[in-house]
């Protein structure tokens, strides 16, 4: 990253601090109830925050087939594959991506912050449903 380092404020602190914590993602109400006691914060605040996290390459987001929209901490490398017809995930054991060599220059005017993979498919549970209405 280029320039001067980012800072955060107290809200969003206290958003990363959950994030990091928690053993896998969490959607924006999730964080909602999560930090209701320690650090209360209105739900639109939470998604206001969790935005500006992800802006400057604090927090991953990714969307489920429903739309949901779940988060983490960048450091936490890990990627899915998704059903689509019910949502399911399921973690992929590596990322396959750090095999790739992206030369700089590709980046062009861009500072590289995070990436994110994922696969779409059918889980076997909704395959073996669809095939069995046909």
């Amino acid at each position: 990253m280029r320039g001067a380092p980012l800072t955060i404020n107290s809200r969003q602190q206290a958003l990363l601090e959950s994030l990091r914590s928690s053993g896998g993602e969490m959607s924006g109400q999730q964080l909602h109830r999560h930090l209701e006691k320690q650090s209360p914060m209105g739900l639109a605040t939470v998604y206001r925050n969790l935005r500006v996290l992800q802006q400057r390459g604090f927090v991953r987001c990714r969307h489920l087939p429903s739309g949901e929209a779940l988060y983490a901490p960048v450091e936490r490398d890990q990627h899915h594959l998704t059903c689509v017809d019910c949502g399911k995930t399921q973690p992929l054991e590596h990322c396959p991506i750090h095999a790739i060599d992206v030369p700089q220059k590709s980046f062009g005017d861009f500072d590289l912050l995070f990436h994110t993979l994922e696969f779409f498919g059918i889980c076997t549970d909704c395959r073996n449903r669809q095939t069995s209405l046909i």
